[in-house]
């Protein structure tokens, strides 16, 4: 014999408002985590025809074409500006930014680096020739060559650099510095005629230094002398200044 069970509907049961609440919240937090991943974490187009803007930050103006043009977007080059890190020729800016949704076509403005910052060459004219290449290191720059020529200026004293004071070089870029070697106080002695053991001596009494000692065949002088001479017997030269000499050879 089967026994039948009646069970009674329910009735009189009641949710609480709280109940509704916490759903309510549970519900909230499911629909925004979906929409983070849908929007944020693996973003896509909402609407056809339309693209997320790639970061090519970092990367070279072709990187970046090739990347933009991808997604079916154009560019436009907004040109360079100095960078003190990224290398030059490489993107850093973008507009619109990067994850943007923009449609198809939409031009995305691309800043490139120029560089670090160019660095303009002091003024050492007047300074002391150890003091002047200081400036020029603590500037960022270096002396590659340091030349000497006469001046009026004291001896050792910085005349100029090459290229001139505020030229805007790359940083660490070489220069010259211009040092003054004294004022042309020294007639340069006539040598013509001379061996060259005694012009040697006797352009160093005078505060001179033989140069350039070139032997050439010649009937101007007798063999093993001097038959020319530069600078010139007379001129005046700042001491230090070198002279360089011809020597007569034999004829045959």
């Amino acid at each position: 014999m089967r026994i039948r069970r009646h069970f009674e509907p329910f009735q009189g049961i009641t949710i609480d408002a709280r109940v509704w609440r916490w759903l309510g919240i549970g519900v909230g937090m499911v629909l925004a985590g979906y929409l983070t991943a849908y929007l944020i974490l693996f973003p896509a187009p909402i609407l056809p025809g339309h693209h997320a803007v790639p970061r090519v930050l970092g990367l070279t103006m072709p990187e970046a074409q090739a990347e933009i043009q991808k997604d079916k977007l154009q560019i436009t080059d907004g040109g360079a500006e100095p960078h003190p890190t990224a290398p030059q020729g490489t993107v850093i800016w973008q507009d619109p930014p990067a994850d943007v949704v923009a449609p198809e076509g939409t031009k995305v403005t691309l800043v490139t680096s120029a560089g670090p910052p160019k660095i303009p060459v002091p003024d050492v004219a007047g300074l002391d020739a150890a003091l002047a290449q200081s400036m020029v290191a603590a500037a960022g720059l270096v002396v590659s060559q340091v030349e000497s020529v006469q001046a009026a200026s004291p001896t050792g004293l910085a005349m100029m650099t090459r290229p001139p004071a505020g030229t805007a070089l790359a940083p660490g870029a070489g220069l010259t510095v211009v040092i003054s070697r004294g004022a042309p106080t020294i007639a340069v002695p006539d040598l013509l005629g001379m061996a060259s053991a005694d012009a040697r001596t006797k352009l160093e009494n005078q505060g001179l230094q033989l140069g350039t000692v070139t032997r050439r065949r010649t009937n101007d002088g007798s063999p093993g002398t001097v038959v020319a001479q530069s600078p010139a017997a007379g001129t005046l030269a700042a001491p230090g200044t070198v002279v360089d000499i011809v020597v007569a050879r034999s004829p045959q």
